[in-house]
């Protein structure tokens, strides 16, 4: 009987062999699973614009400049609600007649009816009692909404500012904040189409010059890549705080920029990824919305947003927001409730901000400017109470964190280390903490005008 000897196979006899299919069959099903992750990513935008090539930078800038500035983009994976957005050239022709219509309808109806005057103060310091007030509007009203002192800028800015007729993108660095960041994604025609403004002061200019970035000459206009610098005196800026000051070019846009139909607030510490004229199309004219901008990524309810902003010391001024919190809880404000539906939401994320110029939208950014000059910057604070309470109402689309995710990327700033609980415990406060909420919130009210908001917040109220 003959036996046959079987051997190893000489494709197998190569140890460099095996472990290169070793290495193959298991890093193949964790290639497939990124490969997945990724195309999931995607999903939450569609589009089919041409943006510009990848070796098209608009700026290139010193390796120095920005150093200190940490990246910290977060993505989410999935999308529950993605927006579509139409062809380039599609949208480039409907914007440009959105912009004759409204210009025709702006001529022959009326528009919001600003307060004007000179006072020593530039939005007037009006008490909540007056401010609440404006919130019915009547065209006999004349709204206050600040420059009741000239704002600092050039002629030849201004002149440019009143030429943006169409769509204005706007950003702010002051006390040398953040970085300079350029737009990314966009189409082959918007620059020549969109206005781009970044307003600085002397410390962000100082800066800019050190890294050669812009020359040293205060009577020059510049560009940096997409954006017009206009750069303001800090000595001449009507408050002491750079945040409210950059307030003032976050909200009364429509008073910089009197001709434009629409605009794109852009914090500084975020990358647009998406051409903005795609993203007013989608996110406003589409939908019939007069504002766009999204939800909070963790916060439900004004109160949760108030106790984040004193735990993580995003303002000094706790007893501020107490005094706040507890104007808003005596004039009726709630918590947020399915009775507020469409709007999932009390708290939204104010980092970008699109509007429509109309009445509701700028009656709107008015109210809010008002609030953050009497209170403190902190906008995520006012938004409800405004929103909830004026007349005529604004439409918002306030839509899925995930979203902005996808059309920004956010390069966070450090935060300080959060004031701990009594016992020393720092972690992240659950919906029981009561205590700590109270002692942020309520302490020294007069009758505790929030316990009924807190109740009905925590599910305790038999309302």
């Amino acid at each position: 009987m003959a036996w046959l000897k079987v051997g190893t196979p000489p494709v197998f006899q190569s140890k460099l062999l095996c472990l290169s299919l070793l290495y193959l069959f298991t890093t193949l099903p964790l290639s497939i699973y990124v490969s997945l992750s990724q195309s999931q990513s995607n999903q939450c935008l569609f589009r089919s614009q041409s943006p510009l090539k990848q070796s098209d930078e608009l700026f290139s800038y010193p390796s120095s400049y920005g150093e200190h500035k940490h990246a910290l983009p977060s993505f989410r994976s999935d999308c529950t609600t993605p927006i579509r957005f139409s062809e380039y050239g599609e949208v480039l022709e409907e914007m440009r007649d959105a912009y004759k219509n409204l210009s025709m309808r702006n001529q022959n109806s009326p528009d919001l009816r600003y307060e004007i005057r000179k006072a020593d103060s530039f939005s007037g310091n009006y008490s909540f009692e007056i401010r609440k007030s404006f919130f019915n509007y009547s065209s006999a009203k004349e709204v206050p909404c600040g420059f009741l002192k000239e704002l600092p800028i050039k002629p030849e800015d201004k002149l440019e500012m009143e030429r943006c007729n169409g769509l204005v993108v706007i950003s702010a660095i002051f006390n040398d904040h953040d970085k300079v960041r350029q737009p990314r994604g966009l189409g082959h025609k918007t620059l020549h189409s969109v206005c781009f403004f970044m307003f600085i002061d002397n410390s962000t200019r100082k800066s800019l010059i050190s890294h050669q970035i812009i020359p040293d000459n205060p009577d020059q206009t510049y560009k940096i890549g997409a954006w017009r610098i206009v750069s303001l005196p800090t000595e001449k800026l009507p408050y002491e705080n750079p945040a409210m000051n950059g307030v003032i070019f976050k909200y009364i846009i429509d008073r910089l920029f009197p001709n434009s139909h629409f605009s794109l607030w852009v914090d500084a510490k975020l990358q647009l990824t998406v051409d903005p004229l795609l993203l007013v199309h989608s996110l406003l004219v589409k939908t019939g919305a007069d504002m766009a901008l999204s939800k909070h990524p963790f916060n439900l309810h004004t109160m949760e947003e108030a106790v984040a902003t004193v735990r993580w010391r995003k303002w000094g001024d706790v007893e501020g927001i107490r005094v706040q919190m507890d104007s808003y809880c005596k004039s009726g404000l709630e918590p947020w409730s399915p009775n507020k539906l469409p709007y999932e939401t009390d708290v939204p994320d104010t980092a970008l901000i699109i509007r429509r110029h109309n009445i509701p939208s700028r009656l709107f950014s008015c109210l809010m400017f008002n609030e953050l000059e009497a209170f403190n910057p902190r906008d995520q604070l006012a938004f409800a109470f405004v929103r909830d309470f004026m007349n005529p109402k604004i439409k918002i689309n306030m839509f899925e964190t995930e979203v902005f995710e996808h059309i920004a990327i956010e390069y966070r700033h450090n935060l300080k280390q959060p004031i701990v609980n009594g016992d020393g415990n720092n972690s992240k406060l659950n919906a029981t903490d009561k205590t700590f909420i109270k002692m942020c919130s309520l302490k020294k009210m007069e009758g505790h005008s929030c316990d009924r908001y807190l109740s009905k917040m925590w599910g305790e109220s038999t309302e």
